[in-house]
């Protein structure tokens, strides 16, 4: 662990150059599915930085080595898997009912020990199972840590699958946002659909929600039983995978039989939902 004081550091006066830096390393989509070549989905630069990096904190350690196995083949690591320091994030507290602001978890001692390498003046990567780090996935607290501490925060680009869904779907993509996850208790789920429903009217703004993959079919189903039937309404699903789809209509229009895929969407595939009313 590095000598430097986590508390000594300010982000008032910015990046420290003594400092390495933080490097949000995108991951495929595939999580879950049969892996892809990550050649074909992440930049060269993107594999080179991931070779070289000695230093991660990741959301699994387990499927961040998967990662790392396939960067390999492609680019070869600098130095061997084994030997690479992998920690993982912080799990959620049990229990807990509301989320925590990350720069309120970025004060937390245990975060920036996450950060100790970087002080001493190495780079450090952050990996999320998929897509990228922070974005609807862990990371938001080290990434504020970073910023707290004058350690350099450095984007690769990547996937995310909220935006390529937004960009299928020919909604509005200069208003949107992304609300995460709805209520799984039905009464609850409709009413936020509804309210969702009258922000993006009011706003003119395009609404973008995710779902674990098993319950993609129930919430395709409130959906189509609570929203107005005039709602547009898009779904992408496994998007950068063979067999991925991006579809968008009515709400009407997806409650016909002949409509094609509809509350049958696959239970082991992640899918972004987004509507506009």
């Amino acid at each position: 662990m590095s000598d430097a004081n986590p508390s000594s550091a300010s982000a008032a006066s910015g990046p420290t150059a003594a400092h390495g830096q933080l490097v949000l390393v995108p991951n495929a989509l595939d999580f879950g599915a049969t892996p892809q070549e990550l050649a074909v989905v992440l930049p060269l630069a993107v594999l080179q930085w991931a070779a070289r990096l000695q230093h991660w904190v990741v959301e699994d350690a387990k499927s961040a080595r998967a990662f790392l196995k396939r960067v390999h083949e492609v680019v070869p690591l600098q130095a061997q898997l084994q030997a690479l320091s992998i920690v993982e994030l912080p799990r959620p507290t049990k229990g807990r009912t509301a989320p925590v602001a990350p720069r309120a978890q970025a004060a937390d001692p245990e975060i920036a020990r996450l950060l100790s390498p970087a002080l001493a003046g190495h780079d450090v990567g952050l990996l999320s199972e998929a897509g990228l780090p922070a974005v609807a996935d862990p990371g938001a607290a080290i990434v504020a840590a970073a910023h707290e501490l004058g350690v350099r925060v450095l984007p690769l680009p990547g996937p995310s699958s909220l935006l390529l869904a937004l960009a299928a779907s020919g909604l509005d993509g200069q208003s949107f946002a992304f609300v995460g996850y709805l209520p799984q208790e039905p009464a609850a789920r409709c009413e936020r659909i509804r309210e969702l429903e009258g922000l993006s009217r009011r706003l003119r703004q395009t609404q973008i929600f995710i779902e674990t993959p098993y319950r993609n079919a129930a919430l395709m189903g409130a959906l189509l039983d609570c929203a107005a039937p005039a709602t547009r309404l898009s779904v992408s699903v496994a998007l950068t995978l063979p067999g991925g789809w991006s579809r968008t209509a009515t709400v009407a229009e997806w409650r016909r039989p002949s409509a094609g895929p509809r509350a049958d969407l696959p239970d082991r595939l992640p899918a972004v939902f987004l509507l506009q009313a």
